[in-house]
């Protein structure tokens, strides 16, 4: 999209990102809305994650987008507004331990045990209902992306020692995950720049 921006990720430590965030109404159908989403796409595609929450961009605002490949090789692409995951019956619950990472937390992965099954109920860009079930890495995106909608980050499901060892890891990783997206944003304008060059031609 002609104008997309690439924000800022904020990182552990900003208030923002401990916050419940608000629900979702007057957006809906705004041409601001989508201008949102879609700047939250790029942002996602430079910074190389899996999803990505309206907080995580300083938005206070029940949102997120995912555009992620399963361990299947099937892609999924999309957004939700006011999310809710819907209780699993006992029958269907698995817990699967994988590691996990956040975008927000810059540079460490940590084992965390989820669900490998997630079921969302909420809404699209124009306030029509949806519902997205996901399933292995799919499902962990889903329930990792509903927490940070809760002022929730992966790193509060660790005991206190693996935190720690998250936190010391964060600061060690931090400058050169910064310095990495820093590189892949230029690259990102300058094929933008490139478009409209090859566009004006």
């Amino acid at each position: 999209m002609t104008g997309t921006t690439v924000r800022r990720i904020t990182v552990l430590g900003e208030e923002i990102l401990r916050r419940e965030c608000r629900e979702a109404g007057p957006e809906f159908g705004t041409p601001e809305l989508s201008r949102l989403i879609e700047d939250m796409y790029a942002t996602l595609a430079v910074a190389e994650g899996a999803g990505l929450a309206a907080n995580q961009v300083g938005v206070d605002l029940r949102l997120f987008i995912w555009d992620m490949e399963d361990e299947w090789g099937t892609r999924h692409r999309g957004h939700l507004l006011n999310p809710v995951l819907a209780p699993l019956p006992a029958a269907r619950r698995r817990l699967a331990e994988e590691p996990e990472g956040c975008l927000s937390v810059p540079g460490p992965y940590m084992t965390v045990a989820r669900p490998d099954l997630a079921v969302v109920h909420g809404r699209d860009r124009d306030g029509e209902p949806l519902t997205v079930e996901g399933h292995g890495y799919f499902a962990r995106c889903l329930q990792h992306e509903s927490d940070h909608l809760s002022g929730r980050l992966y790193v509060d499901r660790l005991s206190q020692r693996e935190r720690k060892r998250a936190l010391r890891a964060m600061e060690e990783q931090r400058e050169g995950v910064f310095a990495r997206r820093a590189a892949r944003e230029e690259a990102w304008r300058a094929e933008g720049r490139t478009r409209e060059g090859r566009t004006h031609t």
